[in-house]
């Protein structure tokens, strides 16, 4: 009810009781509309910031920006203050905004070897594929192709893209001085470099993309003496070349462990097919017939197509023959009986491991080296994967 003419209802003016009260209502309000409003906001969101950084270090924002990049005109206390609040703080900087923000792209070149080896067209259509996702990645991937097992040809390629100016490169190496020192020149112009599959560590490449060789031969020659069992005779040992380091450790490996649990099981001269279908079948061909009593084969290379060819136009099926690389010479060799085990590399890993490695490199990142080990599978004719349908590029001369 109005008490007089020029006061109001009651009700309508709440008293200095009433405003603490409507006031602490409000704030709990508040309280639990960011409650419920953050809650459910993913926690990259919430990530620190430079803005923290800046107020946790007692420093300006330009500041903060010249340590993040690495620019000079900043003291060294407040450097190190400012990368002190980055670690306190946990911040890891965004580097696909950064380099969004700033319209950098990563050029990057992927060295693959010709030929016919169906694992190197597997990885490079895994390339190809990461082509496709490369203006998203800010990426600009070219894929150049030599002869394998070629030296001067892997040298001339890596000179060529140093002179481009690229940031990084990723190779299949061969174990060379000249190699290694083109490698030294690409590190020394500030280009990141990986090894991918056969590796050259002293060449101060920067990582190496792959499995571990010698645990890859050691495992055939664990499976092998398995396998084997007492029957008595000589294994064989089908590699590409001993020019690569990755052929190298495997027979490394493999030797070690037929020593050990092969009970020295005799090992015969390593036959260099080349990776080439057809000399690796003369090779086997060959060895059948010189070898009657041979009890297995280890294939530590490519040129499996012939391999199998052999031992079906010989009728061999009671040898037991340890390949490398899910290919379809070697899926066809498991389902047919001819190939008992493949130990495989997936090269989907290799190649994302190897432009995640390039671009930490180039940003002065460190690599993860959990993220970035590449196991070893090992597959049996019961436990093949579904074939993925996809056909490998056939191999061209250059794309650079």
């Amino acid at each position: 009810m109005r008490l007089n003419g020029n006061k109001e209802y009651a009700m309508d003016r709440p008293s200095q009781g009433n405003h603490r009260a409507e006031a602490s209502r409000c704030q709990f309000l508040i309280y639990v509309h960011q409650k419920l409003r953050y809650s459910s906001v993913p926690e990259e969101i919430m990530r620190p910031t430079v803005h923290d950084i800046a107020a946790n270090a007692g420093v300006s924002l330009a500041t903060v920006d010249r340590v993040l990049n690495g620019r000079p005109g900043v003291r060294a206390v407040t450097r190190a203050r400012v990368e002190a609040a980055i670690r306190s703080l946990g911040y890891v900087r965004d580097m696909a905004a950064a380099n969004l923000a700033k319209g950098r792209i990563y050029p990057l070149v992927f060295i693959v070897p010709a030929g016919e080896n169906p694992f190197m067209r597997g990885l490079e259509a895994e390339v190809r594929a990461a082509v496709d996702r490369s203006a998203f990645e800010r990426t600009r991937i070219s894929i150049v192709n030599v002869p394998p097992f070629d030296p001067a040809a892997l040298v001339a390629a890596i000179d060529a893209a140093i002179a481009a100016g690229v940031a990084g490169i990723a190779a299949v190496a061969v174990d060379a001085p000249e190699v290694a020192a083109a490698i030294c020149r690409a590190r020394t112009a500030g280009i990141a470099f990986v090894t991918l599959v056969s590796d050259l560590a002293n060449s101060g490449r920067d990582h190496f993309c792959g499995v571990d060789n010698v645990a890859a031969g050691r495992t055939a020659g664990s499976l092998m003496a398995r396998f084997l069992g007492a029957r008595p005779g000589p294994v064989a040992v089908l590699a590409g070349s001993m020019r690569v380091r990755d052929h190298r450790e495997r027979l490394e490996g493999f030797r070690i462990m037929m020593a050990e649990a092969g009970g020295g099981r005799p090992v015969l001269d390593v036959l260099e097919g080349q990776d080439d279908p057809e000399l690796a079948e003369a090779l086997i061909a060959k060895c059948l017939e010189n070898n009657p009593d041979l009890a297995g084969i280890y294939s530590l290379g490519a040129g499996n197509g012939g391999l199998v060819a052999a031992l079906a136009a010989a009728g061999r099926d009671d040898l037991c023959v340890i390949a490398h690389e899910l290919t379809a010479p070697t899926r066809a060799g498991l389902e047919s009986g001819l190939i008992d085990a493949v130990l495989n590399q997936d090269a989907g890993h290799e190649v994302r491991s190897a432009i995640r490695t390039l671009r930490a490199k180039a940003d002065g990142l460190p690599v993860i080296e959990a993220q970035e080990r590449i196991r070893i599978d090992i597959f049996i004719k019961e436990n093949l994967p579904p074939e993925s349908g996809v056909a490998p590029p056939p191999a061209v001369p250059d794309e650079h």
